[in-house]
C-alpha cells in the first residue's frame, strides 16, 4: 500500500467535510430560513464569500477534468481490470450524488444535474 496515496485519500476527505462544513457556518448560514438550500437573499455577500464561491465553482470544472481523466485511462484497452469496478464507483457515485444535490438545490432549472448524471449512467453502463 502507498501511505503517500493513502494519506491524500484522507487530506481529502477531511478538505471536503471542513470545506461544507465552512461554507455552511460561514457563508450560507445567514441566508437560510429554516430550509437546507439557502434562499433568502439578505445581506450581501462580503468579498471573501465571494472569492471563495467563484474559487469553489472553477474547483469543481478541474476536479471534473481529473474525474474525466481518470475516464480516458479506464476506457484504454491496456487498463487492468482488477480495480476498474471500484474505480468506476469512486466516479460514478460522488457524480450522482452531486447530480442529485444540483437537481434539488436549483429546482432543476440549473442543467448541470443532467450532465453529471449522464456521467454516473455511462461509467456504470460501461
Amino acid at each position: 500500500m502507498n501511505v503517500f496515496l493513502l494519506l491524500a485519500g484522507f487530506l481529502t476527505i477531511l478538505v471536503g467535510l471542513v470545506h461544507s462544513f465552512l461554507g455552511e457556518k460561514l457563508i450560507f448560514s445567514h441566508l437560510k430560513r429554516g430550509q437546507v438550500v439557502p434562499t433568502h437573499i439578505g445581506t450581501p455577500l462580503r468579498e471573501r464569500h465571494i472569492r471563495i464561491i467563484w474559487a469553489t465553482w472553477h474547483i469543481v470544472s478541474i476536479l471534473g477534468i481529473g474525474m474525466a481523466g481518470l475516464l480516458f485511462w479506464l476506457a484504454l484497452p491496456s487498463t487492468s481490470i482488477e480495480n476498474v469496478p471500484l474505480i468506476k464507483n469512486i466516479i460514478a457515485i460522488p457524480m450522482f450524488i452531486s447530480a442529485m444535490l444540483v437537481l434539488w438545490a436549483t429546482k432543476g432549472r440549473h442543467l448541470g444535474w443532467l450532465g453529471l448524471s449522464l456521467v454516473a449512467i455511462f461509467v456504470w453502463a460501461s
